[in-house]
């Protein structure tokens, strides 16, 4: 079993900026696609950015692209998403996700993914 247990969330304003940490534990996940995803009340779970294993690819959402970073850590288990100019619209809740397949691919359905957080919630206002 793998734990993710994400942190950084928060109430900013439009333009600030936020970094989310995602803490992997149970088993090494240095082989592993991670990616951020984020959900509102009604809405399906939607793909925000994702990394590669080794961090060699990334990949993110069309809304994201030019403002989020995500990152990893593997000597600490952790990945990160560095967010920037936030707006309104990237008010949600933001989840790690794992997907539990040697690949070196980023897949971008929910799905895909294995092992999930708990959440953060990050609120932007206007």
């Amino acid at each position: 079993q793998v734990q993710l247990v994400e942190s950084g969330g928060g109430l900013v304003q439009a333009g600030d900026s936020l970094r989310l940490s995602c803490a992997a534990s149970g088993r090494p996940v240095n082989s592993f696609t991670m990616s951020w995803f984020r959900q509102i009340p009604g809405k399906e779970r939607e793909f925000v950015a994702g990394i590669t294993w080794n961090g060699g690819r990334t990949n993110y959402a069309d809304a994201v692209k030019g403002r989020f970073t995500i990152s990893r850590d593997n000597a600490k288990s952790m990945v990160y998403l560095q967010m920037n100019s936030l707006e309104p619209e990237d008010t949600a809740v933001y989840y790690c996700a794992l997907h539990w397949k040697p690949i070196v691919t980023i897949p971008l359905m929910a799905s895909e993914y294995t092992y999930w957080g708990q959440g953060t919630q990050v609120t932007v206002s206007s």
